[in-house]
């Protein structure tokens, strides 16, 4: 079935009056990006042409969709906002909450059994609202939206950094905190800056062991962790036809990796094979009526370096495969050089567990690939080292897999484990045996992150990252440096074999099949709907306001932590056992910057409290400091707030009192959602002005009273031994974004004008 048909015939409608007036305003060829952007401006009609990295745009996206880890703190945002239902098409599902741990089953029953208040919550507030809700179980959210909500053209907004996915199926898609997701469901525009555009030329055909997650590897290696931020990626070519729709999404997915704002492809013949193989044949008849819209320009393409502002180009005819990591996800090996940088490296080279799954690579194409490597090990009598976990990307994945036999041939060996239809281990939900002993280990996964302690809380645990065929090519040797393409095993014969390349099907050749696809559709009317949150409830938590600014200008401030290096949401609000407070604001805020090093003492979660001299965990300080009425800032690093679109990271310091985070540079998701909470989001002038803030410091800002567009901020320092240092700080508010912190919080705001109107 086709979910919100109505709604993305309108959105085709209006596209050809759209397009001729973005082309007149712009007076040239526009990318597939431009033609999504200015099809969604809130405005209607293009009146001006907005510049790309400047200019901030209202855009009306299409939809929303929320995973529950997120959900939680959207939603319990939401109900303050006064509205009876949602504006826009809106979505939440069930997958972060539940632990992988012995198998598909007894997991989920577990993850229910725990998670049953935060799930009845949701499944509420979702019935009162509008709101369809993907139950647990159902699979990952991403997997999900791209077999029944993604369509070519199409814009949405989404609870979590890898929304980016659907840019599979041509999508501009992008990750956001729950405040955006509020503006969206309220019926208010949503903001962002214009991006800036990098053109990805694929060339070739992909062949052998390489597959499109190699291509998104070889990516994060050449523009690394930042170097997409603030841009869409648009990948074109030969190339980008020749790749299926969910190796698309792969692609997509870990265009996350690389701060980009989003990625994605024109619409083409793979697109319309997978929506029509997922039932969405209308779709694609109301694609074609104008595909000349959904891809970028002819002219753009032939000339990509006059309409890009960076320009790659990748031959997939000669792409290898990679393994990516440890410990961050643009460090880009190629399979034939990976055993000299280990060795060079110390990186331990057995793998105990290789992990298949995550949003990134859980496709019906991607299991089977994957298991027709297992196929041939088990023909050629080799008996796998490692243990094999699966996590399949949705039921009707997992059905239809099932259904064709490839489960059963991950299950010819004894120690592989097909876990739930979830995130699982990909974001700290796996309770693997022994990791609390933190042993120097490493493991090989087809997910997108490897952060530090990410997968199974262990900080000694070297993950890297590959597709799910060299995953399973590694997990049979046991030895990261196995090279596939080139090595031999030895079977129980003793035989000396080689593993054929891998082969698998773009699509089921029967179709996908589901008995319970886990959708849970919402009362016509809810108003009768109770959403009931006990007051003594350690999971949930009513919102209160944030405090509107007072006018005056922030004196006599601390500083809570000078974070050292690499800060993402990850550092600052762990999730793993912490998910369970997501709902909680006070109770998650337990976890505020307890993974940041401490530039003064290089240790993690030991600050000094100013009050009493003592060092203490860095909520606790955090707390004292609230508790006494002073105020704090924090200071970071380059690319404060990489990864996750958490806006937790955002709230838990402004619930325990920090006014200002202070940074080098910031990730662009994390940056939005410091200002929607009405924190103070602000970077270095002078980056070397990091080095002068010490540990006794005590702070005042001299203009803050004067905050406008284009200003800096002036923050005067006061050393321990008397002497200060007056350090100029830069913002990019605008008069929208500076209201909401005077308001105390973009909802604050929002909850105003409805009162007003």
């Amino acid at each position: 079935m086709t979910f919100d048909i109505d709604m993305i015939k309108k959105v085709y409608e209006r596209y050809p009056e759209r397009i001729a007036a973005a082309r007149q305003i712009t007076g040239k060829p526009l990318t597939l990006a431009e033609k999504i952007l200015y099809t969604h401006l809130w405005e209607g009609n293009a009146t001006q042409e907005y510049e790309r990295g400047n200019s901030y745009v209202d855009f009306a996206p299409d939809r929303v969709a929320m995973q529950d880890a997120t959900a939680q703190m959207a939603l319990l945002q939401f109900m303050q906002a006064g509205k009876t239902k949602v504006a826009v098409p809106s979505t939440v599902h069930a997958d972060h909450l539940i632990q992988a741990r012995v198998g598909a089953e007894q997991d989920l029953q577990e993850g229910i059994n725990k998670n049953s208040e935060v799930f009845n919550f949701l499944s509420s507030v979702c019935d009162k609202y509008g709101i369809g809700f993907w139950k647990p179980g159902a699979g990952i959210i991403h997997q999900v939206v791209l077999e029944n909500y993604a369509f070519p053209g199409g814009m949405m907004i989404g609870t979590d950094s890898h929304t980016v996915n659907a840019g599979g199926l041509g999508m501009v898609a992008i990750g956001v905190g729950g405040a955006d997701a509020v503006d969206v469901m309220a019926g208010m525009a949503w903001e962002l800056k214009m991006p800036k555009l990098i053109g990805i030329k694929l060339t070739g055909k992909l062949n052998g062991w390489t597959s499109a997650k190699d291509v998104i590897l070889k990516v994060a290696g050449i523009l690394t962790v930042k170097g997409g931020t603030g841009c869409i990626v648009e990948y074109f070519g030969e190339g980008a036809k020749s790749l299926s729709a969910t190796g698309k999404g792969t692609i997509c997915n870990m265009g996350a990796e690389i701060g980009a704002t989003t990625s994605t492809f024109g619409y083409d013949d793979s697109m319309r094979r997978y929506l029509s193989a997922t039932g969405r044949q209308d779709v694609v008849d109301a694609a074609d009526k104008i595909a000349e819209h959904l891809t970028g320009d002819a002219e753009v393409y032939a000339n990509p370096e006059q309409y890009f502002d960076q320009l790659i180009e990748i031959d997939l005819s000669t792409l290898s495969p990679h393994l990516n990591g440890p410990f961050t996800p643009d460090l880009a090996t190629p399979v034939a050089e990976f055993r000299a940088k280990a060795e060079a490296n110390g990186w331990p080279l057995e793998v105990e567990w290789a992990l298949i799954g995550s949003c990134t690579n859980s496709s019906y194409e991607d299991l089977s690939r994957a298991a027709s490597i297992v196929e041939d090990a088990f023909a050629k009598g080799v008996k796998p080292k490692a243990i094999l976990g699966i996590n399949p990307g949705s039921e009707q994945v997992k059905f239809t897999a099932e259904r064709d036999g490839f489960l059963d041939s991950f299950r010819k060996f004894e120690n592989a484990r097909i876990f739930t239809n979830a995130c699982g281990p990909c974001i700290g939900q796996w309770d693997r045996e022994g990791s609390e002993k933190g042993e120097k280990n490493s493991i090989i996964h087809s997910f997108n992150r490897n952060f530090a302690k990410r997968a199974d809380g262990n900080p000694n645990t070297h993950a890297f990252v590959a597709s799910p065929e060299m995953v399973a090519a590694v997990a049979i040797s046991g030895r990261l440096d196995f090279n596939p393409i080139t090595d031999t095993l030895t079977n129980e014969a003793g035989e000396q074999v080689k593993l054929n390349e891998p082969t698998g099907f773009e699509l089921p050749a029967k179709g996908f099949a589901v008995d319970d696809n886990g959708y849970q559709a919402p009362s016509e009317d809810g108003s009768k709907v109770e959403v009931v949150v006990s007051p003594t409830s350690d999971r949930l938590q009513l919102l209160e306001e944030f405090p509107a600014w007072d006018g005056l200008n922030i004196t006599g401030a601390f500083v809570l932590i000078k974070v050292f290096g690499k800060c993402t949401t990850d550092h600052i609000s762990m999730a793993g056992p912490w998910l369970k407070y997501r709902g909680h604001l006070d109770n998650i805020s337990n976890n505020m910057l307890i993974g940041a090093v401490n530039a003064f003492n290089m240790e993690t979660n030991k600050v000094k409290n100013q009050l009493t001299g003592e060092y203490g965990e860095v909520p606790a300080v955090a707390r004292a400091y609230k508790a006494a009425g002073v105020p704090s800032i924090v200071v970071g690093d380059e690319n404060y707030g990489e990864g996750s679109s958490r806006e937790h990271a955002a709230m838990e310091p402004r619930h325990l009192g920090v006014k200002a985070v202070l940074v080098k540079s910031f990730a662009r998701i994390h940056e939005t959602n410091l200002k929607k909470q009405g924190m103070l989001a602000l970077t270095f002038n002078d980056k070397s002005d990091y080095d002068k803030i010490q540990e006794d410091d005590v702070l005042d800002f001299l203009d803050l009273d004067q905050f406008s567009v284009g200003k800096p901020l002036t923050i005067v320092f006061h050393h321990k031994d008397g002497s200060k240092d007056t350090v100029v700080t830069n913002h990019t508010y605008n008069q929208a974004q500076i209201d909401w912190f005077k308001a105390g919080s973009a909802l604050n705001l929002i909850k105003k004008m409805e009162k007003e109107s």
